[in-house]
């Protein structure tokens, strides 16, 4: 076992100054204040064995000093996000040119370029200062929404479409990126639901600026025009904000002092989750591709995405089927954000104080199969109330990508790899956009019951995933800890030793598999 020739070594000395170099396979690490060859980024200010005693009212104020900037510049990009990618859909009933076939393919413009520039833009997201380039494609794809004001035919659209989408793309991995460097596990579900439940969020804010807007009596510029323009505008305002303030990772942290970056690395040693390292490793690109755990999460999030593909662009056509007029539409939209949103804090709370992930996804996704079962057996009455209700519960399934990113953002270890995961897994998200895109057609019109029944069958398929992984974890968990206790007998090791050696694996950009002290949620 080569673990314990490196931690039998590491039993030697335990004093910081004198550390001696460790061998993990064919890498060489030295232990020190200097930043080793292969190791994390935070190793340019902290030790690898914890020198410091921190109390917990430290942890707290620089907690709450993150969450002050962090959470909310996080928010803010993906509530417009989220309003940029679904003006299309308030512009399908606001006079919109571009009608029938050729909607459903502008639609799919977006998730086109989403999953062809994702593996690119995480690349040199990689290379780069994430806070600094996240911040430059908000500026960037703000300026191309405002643009879709200019042309009246199909291809000029399918074509910004298609930019918004490349743009757009390093939005989410970044984002969980910088929550793993700065906030602990049992953390990180709350923080990243702060900034997704915006996606329900801006079904309010959306419809309310669309129905303000609705009203625009001046024949000079068509109402879906001002939309753009005034949605692309808050998004370049939000680029410029986050390009000022959000941080790029502990060590690039200006609202801390020097004392303050070694205690939010301190925060997150535990975990055995690492912060940066800008070196592309090929083992960890290999593991990201052949860990079985990587092709269930790109599966669950596809089978996300496709329900959320359709009701993206189709959910306003759905509520006007029912007999209501466009402002009547925009209006009863948006009580399906506000349920959306209650439902993810609620299980979001529920999953940091459980330590649960798989769980909370099956629960949002179970009144989702519900509601569409109400939608396709009422299809057809006069039933406005219960088609109403099935509508605003069917939104709840959007948690459940949230959950996912905090399971990549709490289960996968390894800079590398980690954002290796996250193209992926946003790669699917773009292919399973695509797909729904097209579950909802003009023929099926009014009462789409093709895209509703695969809404219902996606779904429950997801649900039983949920548990199969939960089982995998469970699993591993199981064996680590056997392992450890092997490790333990073998080196004949204290307690105390056993955790001077934990400290030292922290930072030395270790996958999840690798670190043999690293747990997963479950």
């Amino acid at each position: 076992m080569v673990l314990s020739t490196i931690s039998s070594t590491s039993r030697q000395s335990t004093d910081s100054s004198r550390l001696p170099n460790f061998t993990f396979g064919a890498t060489r690490l030295r232990t020190n204040t200097a930043l080793s060859i292969d190791g994390d980024e935070a190793l340019k200010i902290v030790t690898a064995e914890r020198t410091v005693q921190i109390s917990e009212e430290e942890y707290n104020a620089v907690k709450r000093k993150l969450d002050w900037i962090i959470p909310p510049l996080c928010a803010l990009v993906y509530l417009n996000q989220y309003l940029d990618k679904t003006t299309l859909n308030y512009a399908s009933i606001m006079g919109f040119p571009i009608t029938g076939e050729r909607y459903n393919l502008v639609a799919m413009a977006f998730y086109i370029g989403f999953l062809v520039w994702e593996f690119p833009t995480m690349f040199i997201a990689h290379k780069s200062r994430l806070g600094k380039y996240l911040g430059m494609n908000v500026v960037l794809w703000g300026v191309v929404l405002m643009l879709h004001a200019v042309p009246t035919t199909f291809g000029p659209f399918f074509a910004l479409r298609f930019i918004l989408g490349m743009l757009e793309s390093c939005a989410a991995p970044v984002q969980i990126l910088i929550t793993t460097m700065f906030y602990k596990k049992n953390e990180q579900s709350m923080r990243v639901a702060w900034w997704y439940l915006q996606s329900g969020t801006a079904s309010v804010v959306g419809g309310l600026l669309a129905y303000g807007i609705s009203f625009t009596t001046d024949g000079s510029i068509a109402a879906w025009r001002i939309l753009y323009l005034v949605f692309g505008g808050m998004a370049v305002v939000v680029g410029i904000m986050v390009l000022v303030w959000l941080p790029d990772s502990p060590l690039h942290t200006w609202m801390l002092s020097e004392d303050e970056k070694i205690i939010a690395l301190e925060r997150v040693r535990e975990d055995q989750m690492g912060t940066e390292n800008r070196k592309i490793k090929k083992d960890q690109v290999i593991e990201a591709f052949t860990d079985i755990r990587t092709w269930i999460i790109a599966l669950m999030i596809m089978l996300t995405s496709i329900p959320n593909g359709g009701l993206a662009n189709f959910s306003n056509l759905i509520i006007k089927s029912f007999g209501y007029s466009t402002r009547e539409t925009l209006l009863l939209s948006m009580p399906s954000g506000i349920v959306a949103v209650l439902w993810l804090l609620l299980l979001s709370h529920i999953s940091d104080k459980t330590g649960e992930r798989m769980v909370p996804i099956a629960l949002t996704v179970l009144p989702t199969v519900v509601g569409a079962a109400i939608l396709i057996g009422l299809n057809g009455t006069d039933h406005k109330g219960a088609l109403l209700f099935a509508i605003y519960i069917i939104s709840c399934f959007g948690g459940s990508v949230s959950f996912i990113y905090a399971y990549n953002a709490g289960n996968i270890s390894g800079h590398t790899k980690k954002v290796t995961v996250n193209a992926l897994t946003l790669v699917s998200f773009s292919i399973g956009n695509i797909i729904g895109t097209e579950t909802f057609q003009a023929k099926d019109a009014p009462s789409y019951i093709p895209g509703k029944l695969s809404i219902m069958i996606l779904l429950a398929i997801e649900f039983f995933l949920c548990f199969l992984m939960r089982w995998i974890n469970v699993r591993e968990n199981r064996k680590k800890r056997l392992g450890l206790e092997e490790l333990k007998r073998i080196n004949e090791w204290s307690d105390e030793d056993m955790a001077k050696d934990r400290e030292r694996h922290a930072f030395w950009d270790m996958t999840d598999k690798q670190n043999p002290y690293f747990t997963y949620t479950l």
